[in-house]
């Protein structure tokens, strides 16, 4: 996703960041080199030799930092972001699992009823054009179980633990 305009917002503490047809903000506690009150930002700009996917700040000090648009989509909890790498994960633990099982490529492809294509581009972890359902569907002719798990954020259990009465 192409970073369309970045902005330092010194009253919020965070990056004003618009990508795609939304707007993210990047908190300075996230940053790994973050202002201080003796070395603010002096300069922020869409950094075009990383393809307008990232941001590199300057402090007044002349450290700088950059962050990339995946880390801010991380923060904000971005749902297509997560689907992705949902996607990812899923799809390397396929490629291990079809390399590690004794079914040859052609036995895969008819148990799946799909085309030959297909079952490669289900195997590519850079295609994100695929469903949750079809890997699947892969993992399951592969004999895997697949569970998932939902558990309570970090700082959900931080701030409930912090309204439990002593």
């Amino acid at each position: 996703m192409k970073i369309r305009s970045v902005q330092a917002n010194n009253r919020k503490k965070a990056f004003e960041v618009k990508a795609g047809t939304k707007t993210w903000w990047y908190p300075y506690a996230r940053l790994d080199a973050g202002p201080t009150a003796g070395d603010p930002i002096v300069a922020v700009e869409i950094d075009q030799e990383l393809g307008r996917e990232a941001v590199t700040y300057t402090l007044k000090s002349g450290a700088e930092g950059s962050v990339h648009v995946d880390q801010v989509l991380d923060y904000n909890k971005d749902p297509g972001y997560l689907r992705d790498m949902l996607l990812y994960e899923l799809t390397l633990e396929a490629q291990r699992r079809v390399s590690a099982s004794p079914l040859r490529t052609r036995e895969l492809i008819r148990r799946l009823g799909t085309s030959a294509s297909q079952y490669y581009r289900l195997l590519d972890q850079t295609c994100t054009r695929k469903s949750v359902d079809q890997l699947l569907r892969l993992l399951c002719v592969l004999e895997c179980d697949v569970e998932l798990s939902v558990t309570p954020s970090k700082t959900f259990r931080r701030r409930q633990a912090a309204a439990q009465p002593a």
